[in-house]
């Protein structure tokens, strides 16, 4: 447990059955976490009747009321002018002004990207913010990155991509040197667009020439070869969601399965522990929780249809974040980049 005093701010209002999902995985990180401060941005009247009713127990935490939501149709002008308010904008002007401290949301992703960085602002040497999170593999899992914050990259943004990925897996696993790779259709050299030729020579050229192992196809990416993989946000953002409707599409068949006959629910009884060990390996809501990396601060986006228990795993990563002083190992990068 971390000797210093960490606080993490929570959008209470953002994403679906809010507040009582924010709430109760709030909740759920808090028994595990119960020295951590948690600020609730939102409605007060309307957190607190949630915790009332639902019985939810916390400790260390603080409402702050907020008269404005940011609502999925705001456009970034209406985001900027209208919405100063909201317990986006709170939440994450509580962060800039509160050393050792994050921000989390399950709300209007535009809205999130948008104010982090007017409000955060970036680190010196990153362009853009990336959005990061793990993808399970057969070994364990990789961090993929962009997600979908920018539609369009280029040679430059991807080795900053690199760099930052590099400083997130000295998180996760300090003791291991990790392999990068960037999505591609084809592993050979003349393959894919002048853009990501580009980049893989500027990484082949750096110091992470050693952790570089070319490109890498999108059916390569469960084998587990790879620990950072790179990729724009529109084609990273497609990957992910195709990734996370296969993973429920083959955990409802395989429950519809085993429930078609007596035969098959005593085969069930056989494999449970073997299956369930599988659905929680390919489980979503277990990585729940992208880091919006290059900014000064953490903020961390929440799937916005996350259960409690996904919201606490967001939690968690950024408590992560905060503890292992994420954004210091990145701007330590890029002064050797």
């Amino acid at each position: 447990m971390s000797n210093r005093q960490i606080s993490i701010a929570i959008d209470a209002m953002g994403g679906e059955n809010s507040p009582y999902k924010t709430l109760k995985g709030s909740e759920i990180f808090n028994n595990q976490y119960p020295n951590v401060d948690l600020i609730f941005f939102g409605e007060k009247e309307k957190i607190e009747k949630i915790l009332i009713d639902f019985n939810i127990n916390l400790l260390n935490y603080t409402i702050i009321n907020c008269d404005q939501n940011v609502a999925d149709t705001d456009n970034a002008n209406t985001i900027l002018r209208s919405r100063k308010e909201s317990s986006i904008f709170k939440g994450l002007s509580f962060v800039k002004e509160n050393k050792d401290s994050g921000f989390v949301s399950a709300g209007n992703t535009a809205a999130l990207m948008i104010l982090s960085r007017l409000i955060l602002g970036m680190i010196e040497g990153v362009d853009r913010p990336a959005i990061c999170s793990d993808i399970p593999n057969s070994k364990n899992f990789c961090l993929m990155l962009d997600l979908g914050a920018n539609v369009s990259v280029n040679a430059s943004n991807l080795f900053q991509f690199a760099l930052m990925g590099c400083s997130y897996f000295s998180i996760i696993d300090p003791k291991r040197e990790p392999k990068i790779g960037i999505i591609n259709i084809g592993t050979e050299n003349n393959k894919g667009l002048e853009f990501l030729q580009d980049a893989a020579d500027l990484i082949s050229n750096s110091f992470l020439s050693k952790n570089f192992i070319g490109f890498v196809e999108p059916n390569t990416i469960t084998l587990g070869e790879c620990d950072i993989l790179l990729s724009d946000g529109y084609t990273g953002n497609i990957i992910l969601k195709t990734a996370e409707g296969l993973s429920e599409f083959i955990t409802s068949n395989l429950k519809e399965v085993f429930l078609k006959s007596y035969k098959n629910k005593f085969a069930f009884k056989i494999l449970e522990n073997d299956l369930k060990g599988f659905r929680d390996q390919i489980n979503p809501q277990k990585y729940n929780g992208a880091t919006l990396l290059g900014l000064n601060s953490i903020s961390v986006k929440s799937h916005g249809n996350a259960t409690p228990f996904a919201f606490s795993c967001a939690l968690k990563k950024c408590y992560d974040f905060i503890e292992n002083n994420l954004n210091q190992k990145i701007i330590n990068n890029f002064k050797t980049k």
